[in-house]
């Protein structure tokens, strides 16, 4: 089932979301609903609070990106086959020289700008049948993740951006919170009831 995807504005985005237990209700099924969730709008990355749910929890499928003409065929190909669940992630370490990628997000529609992060991570996490795991990723495997991960840590691409783009970005950001954006997808709008 496909969900509205919270935007930009609404408190659950900046919550430092919990851990959860495998008896969590109806996870199977959660999700599922999210990858529905994800494809519908285009995404490779959604997490939790994006749907409303202040829990440690975020899916990735990195496919699109395999599309890329610019990448080497052995990053294509680990891209095209990259489709994970992260449960109580924790980034151990972040290393590497730090690169810039033009990031965007489904609950900040019509904003992407440049972003500096790290090439390499470490990563801790559960699948979904709760098997702890340990890997380390690279390149936009990485993004991706870091990105999804800082949504259940309460923060957003945009707190990464300079004062300056953040001052420029104000008015837009503030119209996303009301509702004063077109998408193509089921969005939540804080100051707005369900649409």
């Amino acid at each position: 089932m496909v969900l509205p995807i919270v935007a930009y504005g609404d408190p659950v985005l900046r919550k430092v979301c919990e851990p959860i237990q495998k008896d969590y209700p109806k996870l199977k099924e959660l999700i599922a609903n999210m990858f529905d969730t994800m494809y519908s709008s285009s995404g490779v990355g959604l997490a939790a609070p994006q749907i409303g749910k202040p829990i440690r929890l975020f899916v990735i499928d990195t496919e699109p990106f395999s599309q890329d003409e610019d990448l080497l065929e052995t990053e294509k190909e680990f891209l095209s086959n990259f489709k994970k669940v992260f449960i109580n992630a924790r980034i151990i370490e972040e290393k590497g020289d730090e690169w810039t990628f033009n990031e965007g997000c489904l609950s900040i529609p019509g904003v992407n700008e440049d972003v500096k992060r790290k090439g390499t991570i470490v990563v801790e996490y559960q699948d979904e049948q709760f098997n702890l795991h340990q890997q380390t990723f690279s390149g936009l495997a990485a993004r991706v993740i870091q990105h999804e991960y800082d949504h259940i840590e309460g923060i957003l691409f945009t707190d990464k951006l300079s004062s300056f783009k953040k001052q420029l970005l104000k008015g837009k950001l503030t119209n996303i919170s009301k509702g004063k954006v077109s998408v193509r997808y089921r969005m939540h709008f804080p100051d707005q009831k369900k649409r």
